[in-house]
């Protein structure tokens, strides 16, 4: 006989009452902490827990019996389906409370460090359309809604061009308008997806690993250029021309479409050789007179606007003279390194990717930018006493790196190093809670400044200036 399942709790009208980290709603049953998602302080609810620990449980809503008044309507038809833009039914103001919130609290409570004050968070000027990149996919396996569901039989077209149902990896959700990226975004994705269907090209099967449409990812840069990288799963030079060529027809101007042909089992085109149909292989990103390359696997901050000033933040925190020499750890195209150079000595660069560091020194190079060295490589084996001693003592470290934060070995080769001042960029507070409270004894943070790169979701940057404390 199996063993038997224990029900799980039901609640009924729990009041939510704050929003904690990775932006979960957080209600409070006698001494129990629950987690949810899609509702907002002030909303009560009915509670179907679907998982319960001793200290905590995790519940979807089973209906909103009383809305909160910080509710708003969400604006995108595709709203709780497509796992994007989770926090569209908070008004703008409030999201920027529980980021600020969520990073003072991530940094006191993990971190177990003195803060200063920390400064009001950099609200995104633009709310929607804000994105310079998207990647969307291919599939025959289209999302169908509830109400196609209900009609009991089998829908004429299942093929799909949009994002992945959370959870899901088979699944797309098809995309009509997207508020993310602006034009020519949802104009091309609509286009190709018409031109697929009408000229009955084969949309991918994750599951089954077939199909000739694979991805589509496209870029935008606030100077007006655009590219489109067209993923397909195997060559058909043919059909692959002819959708490439009604694009280019359709969308004179775009500077930029390319094409890989991806046969792995997953999506990822790093490693893939990428090929120019038409136009040039990059387009240009502009920040304060400078110009940066943009590639096809080049990383660049996703929101430009909100990428300039939080730059502005690391160059301020820097207190730059012009006679330091400074180090950019996890430097990517170079676009920190490149942006503080005027104002240092020497700045040295350092970066896992190779072709991110062939990228910077190509944009020190158009920008006659004659101060940067820039080196790839795992950061915790080039970054060491020998590299120091051959490139100079740092007197500013910049570091900006991945949600997992800093390797130990690359805490302690900085603290080794001694710098003045470090500049701490995150993505991820919570991680770097953890490599301040390493640096804690050698280091007192002076200044915080949290920046909103990504409005309508929980996630935040924050940036930290590290003062070295008197031996």
């Amino acid at each position: 006989m199996g063993r038997s399942r224990k029900s799980k709790p039901f609640y009924e009208g729990v009041t939510i009452t704050d929003i904690g980290a990775e932006g979960k709603a957080i209600a409070r049953v006698e001494d129990l902490v629950v987690f949810t998602t899609h509702v907002v302080p002030g909303d009560v609810v009915d509670l179907q827990v679907t998982k319960k620990r001793k200290n905590y449980a995790e519940a979807r809503v089973v209906r909103i019996l009383e809305k909160s008044t910080d509710r708003v309507d969400a604006f995108c038809e595709h709203f709780g389906v497509c796992g994007g833009c989770k926090w569209q039914y908070l008004p703008y103001q409030k999201q920027l409370f529980y980021k600020q919130k969520q990073v003072a609290d991530q940094l006191l409570r993990l971190g177990r460090i003195h803060l200063p004050e920390i400064s009001p968070i950099l609200g995104s000027a633009k709310q929607t359309y804000y994105r310079n990149k998207l990647e969307f996919s291919f599939s025959n396996k289209r999302w169908l809604t509830p109400e196609e569901i209900g009609e009991g039989t089998e829908p004429v077209q299942m093929n799909a061009l949009g994002f992945h149902i959370p959870g899901l990896f088979d699944k797309i959700i098809d995309i009509d308008t997207c508020w993310l990226q602006p034009a020519p975004s949802n104009e091309l994705r609509n286009f190709i997806r018409s031109w697929a269907l009408e000229h009955q090209l084969d949309f991918f099967d994750i599951r089954n690993q077939q199909g000739f449409l694979r991805n589509m990812i496209v870029r935008t840069a606030s100077t007006g250029e655009n590219m489109l990288i067209v993923a397909f799963y195997y060559e058909d030079k043919s059909k692959r021309e002819a959708l490439l060529q009604a694009v280019a027809n359709e969308f004179p101007e775009l500077t930029s479409i390319m094409y890989v042909i991806n046969s792995k089992a997953n999506d990822t085109i790093t490693d893939q050789d990428i090929h120019v149909f038409h136009g040039r292989d990059h387009i240009f990103e502009e920040m304060e007179g400078l110009r940066f390359k943009i590639g096809p696997k080049s990383f660049y901050q996703t929101n430009s606007g909100q990428a300039y000033e939080l730059y502005k933040v690391a160059r301020e925190f820097a207190e730059l003279t012009g006679n330091e020499v400074v180090y950019d750890l996890y430097t990517g195209t170079g676009t920190i390194a490149n942006f503080v150079a005027n104002r240092a000595s020497k700045v040295v660069g350092i970066e896992y990717v190779p072709e991110a560091i062939e990228d910077a020194k190509v944009n020190s190079t158009i920008n006659n930018i004659e101060n940067t060295t820039f080196f790839a490589g795992d950061m915790k084996e080039v970054l060491n006493g020998d590299f120091i001693r051959k490139h100079g003592h740092p007197d500013v470290i910049i570091t900006d790196p991945p949600r997992a934060g800093m390797h130990d070995d690359v805490v302690n080769i900085i603290l080794d190093a001694a710098p003045q001042r470090i500049v701490y960029v995150s993505c991820n507070p919570a991680t770097q809670a953890r490599d301040l409270s390493l640096m804690d004894a050698a280091y007192e943070v002076k200044r915080v400044q949290p920046v909103d790169m990504f409005p309508h979701t929980h996630h935040v940057e924050n940036v930290v200036q590290l003062i070295r404390r008197e031996s």
